[in-house]
């Protein structure tokens, strides 16, 4: 009767269930904690089946998805942040961290730029990496954005420029807040050359990169749930002492204020992007374009 009265096993804690999946069969959504087989996930171009939740995508998989098979052509690979103001701090040592993220990543700094097609449209492409120190913005940051945007506008194409950063890097001071200043400076230039820069946000987007080129653009697009202001939540909640709104800064609720353009799923974005450069192109090339469609002219 003992063996026919066995005690059922104890269920295994979350904890124990996490240790036993392997990092490259299963992949647990960050938001909905749904398990997903890597490959479906990668598929899914890491978007959650469940939920739709984006999870982060690095930027070489950002340029593989967008860019035409090929096309891509990278620029001021050689460009490497340094120490600047000897920064030196008992936790933390810059050189050091600079040379572990390097090691980590694959990239000198932040940002990979370049040349390249979507859709056989041409554009100069500006991509953060967040995974280099929380895409910080720097001198090398800033140096790259600002040349690719003077590129776009000497070949006359548009600019691109998808954006994930924690804010300015305090290890460079100043000369990281001089990029803002920088960088919308070169993007008058664009703008004189009749050239559009289409702004992507993608979680996470704060601090002196939103407030700045990322919401200087002629198109600013989110993809869905990123997160997106200048100081988060938690600092705003203590400083002003009240409680934010539900949904505070997600990209749907900048959407709803007027703050971006357009909340766009990351299986669309190649097409929206493909869709607003040849759009931009006809109005560039034939300003009469749309007068002429409407009032039915040849």
């Amino acid at each position: 009767m003992k063996d026919f009265f066995r005690r059922a096993p104890k269920p295994q804690t979350s904890e124990r269930r996490d240790q036993q999946i392997p990092d490259n069969v299963w992949v647990k959504c960050q938001k909905c904690g749904e398990l997903t087989y890597q490959k479906q996930f990668q598929d899914a171009l890491k978007v959650c089946p469940k939920c739709g939740h984006h999870a982060r995508m690095s930027a070489q998989e950002w340029i593989a998805l967008l860019m035409d098979e090929g096309s891509f052509i990278e620029h001021d690979v050689d460009l490497q942040s340094r120490d600047i103001l000897g920064f030196v701090s008992p936790k933390d040592n810059y050189e050091a961290k600079l040379d572990a993220m390097i090691q980590k990543t694959g990239s000198n700094d932040v940002i990979i730029s370049g040349s390249g097609m979507i859709e056989g449209y041409p554009l100069e492409i500006a991509v953060c990496n967040f995974d280099f120190m929380g895409g910080s913005m720097g001198s090398v940051f800033g140096e790259k954005v600002a040349r690719a945007t003077e590129r776009a506008a000497e070949r006359r194409v548009g600019l691109v420029t998808i954006n994930a950063s924690g804010g300015a890097r305090m290890h460079e001071g100043l000369f990281a807040l001089m990029q803002m200043a920088k960088i919308s400076v070169a993007l008058t230039r664009l703008a004189q050359a009749r050239q559009p820069h289409i702004s992507l946000m993608v979680d996470p987007c704060y601090g002196g990169v939103s407030a700045s080129y990322a919401s200087v653009a002629d198109v600013i697009l989110a993809e869905p749930g990123a997160h997106i202001g200048f100081a988060g939540p938690r600092v705003i909640e203590q400083t002003i002492r009240q409680k934010l709104p539900p949904e505070f800064q997600t990209a749907e609720f900048l959407l709803d204020h007027g703050m971006i353009d357009a909340v766009v799923p990351r299986p669309d974005m190649r097409a929206a992007l493909a869709r607003l450069l040849r759009l931009y192109r006809v109005t560039v090339d034939q300003p009469n374009f749309a007068f002429n469609q409407v009032a039915g002219h040849e």
